[in-house]
């Protein structure tokens, strides 16, 4: 009788050199030719842009929201989980262990048959494993760049609600000076109208001016409110966490040209290695999907357990071989038949595939929109901004100067005195405006690059 320790020794050898034989195909196609998709190669703007903020509290809150923002952390908690799908559906099919109980045991001529084992393993045919293996690796690949992705748009949010936060602190400090300058005229034309010069509705024109300031202030706090508890939001701390007064910065006209932005965007932006990595993954499920039409294997080995012979003529004459344990080895082979299911499979792929160059086509277009329509705005923002702190303020200035000596000297009245002083005010908050809407529009572009301008800027200089 053989021992049945060693027939279950070999059934395990047998199978594990059959799995591993029928992983050792290379694939050839494992990576499409000329495109980006590794992880490797997936960049980390919204970090470059972070380290290079001159604005140490804006520094500060970019890494805070990038490292606590919940939305940051379930992309990239999907993309891990990608990888760990990869690992499991590349595996083999785990074997399937039968067991037969006779309840009447066929007599043979060794005995009666008592139990039988069967062992049975699929083996898909030679690389399908590894085209699983790849087309979840690239979709994970390119969930990591849409984290990327949603990282760099969570950058560019906080720079532009930071720098609308900036806009209320200047109005709030304009503000506060235009009513100062108000309660300076109210007190100049109550003493005008007690010594008989001036008239009551002048001190009454300038009180209702104070109260309508005063009134500004609290929709200017009422908004800063709203904008700091927006960032809170995002950084993941309680609305009513307190953020250091924001300043504009005081913005440098770019000397980079559309193409120049645009090269670096292409090797940057993350959701073009998004896309890359889609096709990639397309692409190996194209060709895993043209395997269909080969078979499948099953292997499988098994083990009958057999009694010795009990009737007169066995126990007197017992035959050679009696009570031996049966030991066979099965095979089995998939059949494709089914070609209308089969071809249905591969369209799918192709079809897939073509959406996912027709989407990166639609990524780039959209990135070149937004490179040239920023391109275009912030010219008109600088040249606006120029005219506004070099000439109309000082011309605003003057203004108010005038009209508060003709005050003085009775020349002017107080409308005229209230005209100059909107003027200035008007001036004063459309040049913060001006600065917010620049520094948001650079953002923009620095989130449509996928870059820093100063840094592109520095690499240009020398060359310069």
């Amino acid at each position: 009788m053989h021992s049945r320790h060693s027939s279950c020794l070999a059934l395990a050898c047998l199978l594990a050199a059959a799995a591993q034989g029928q992983q050792t195909e290379p694939d050839r196609h494992h990576s499409p030719h000329g495109e980006k998709t590794t992880a490797a190669q997936v960049p980390a703007p919204a970090d470059w842009i972070q380290q290079n903020q001159a604005d140490r509290q804006l520094g500060a809150l970019l890494a805070e929201a990038l490292e606590r923002n919940p939305g940051v952390a379930a992309a990239d908690a999907r993309a891990r989980a990608a990888a760990h799908r990869g690992k499991a559906d590349s595996a083999l099919p785990d074997p399937v262990l039968g067991v037969t109980a006779f309840l009447k045991s066929p007599e043979t001529r060794t005995g009666p048959q008592i139990l039988t084992l069967n062992l049975l393993q699929e083996l898909p045919w030679l690389s399908k494993l590894d085209l699983e293996e790849q087309v979840h690796l690239f979709n994970a690949a390119a969930l990591r760049a849409d984290a990327e992705a949603q990282r760099l748009a969570l950058v560019t949010e906080i720079r532009r609600l930071y720098y609308e936060l900036a806009f209320q602190t200047r109005q709030r400090e304009i503000t506060q000076d235009f009513l100062d300058h108000l309660r300076q005229h109210e007190s100049i034309s109550q003493s005008r109208y007690a010594t008989g010069i001036g008239a009551s509705q002048d001190v009454i024109k300038i009180q209702a001016e104070i109260t309508l300031a005063e009134n500004f202030l609290l929709d200017t706090d009422q908004r800063r409110i709203e904008l700091e508890a927006r960032i809170n939001d995002l950084r993941d701390r309680p609305a009513s966490t307190m953020i250091l007064p924001a300043h504009l910065p005081p913005g440098d006209e770019i000397g980079l040209q559309y193409a120049e932005l645009l090269d670096v965007a292409m090797e940057s932006r993350p959701e073009i290695s998004a896309a890359d990595a889609r096709i990639a993954a397309t692409e190996a499920r194209l060709q895993q999907s043209e395997k269909v039409y080969r078979p499948n294997f099953k292997v499988g080995l098994t083990y009958t357990f057999v009694d010795p012979r009990q009737d007169p003529a066995g126990r007197v004459m017992p035959p050679d071989g009696n009570g031996d344990d049966i030991f066979g080895i099965q095979g089995g082979i998939s059949i494709p038949l089914w070609r209308k299911s089969l071809d249905a499979r591969v369209e799918e792929a192709s079809q897939m595939e073509l959406s996912a160059r027709e989407a990166k086509r639609e990524t780039v277009a959209g990135i070149r929109a937004s490179i040239g329509d920023l391109m275009q705005r912030l010219p008109l923002s600088w040249q606006q901004l120029r005219l506004l702190e070099d000439i109309l303020v000082l011309q605003a200035e003057e203004s108010v100067a005038s009209a508060q000596s003709g005050y003085v000297s009775g020349t002017f009245n107080a409308l005229d005195l209230l005209d100059a002083e909107h003027v200035l005010f008007d001036a004063e908050t459309a040049i913060a405006r001006a600065r917010a809407d620049y520094a948001i529009q650079l953002s923009r572009l620095e989130g449509a690059v996928g870059r820093p301008i100063r840094d592109l800027t520095n690499m240009e200089s020398p060359s310069s």
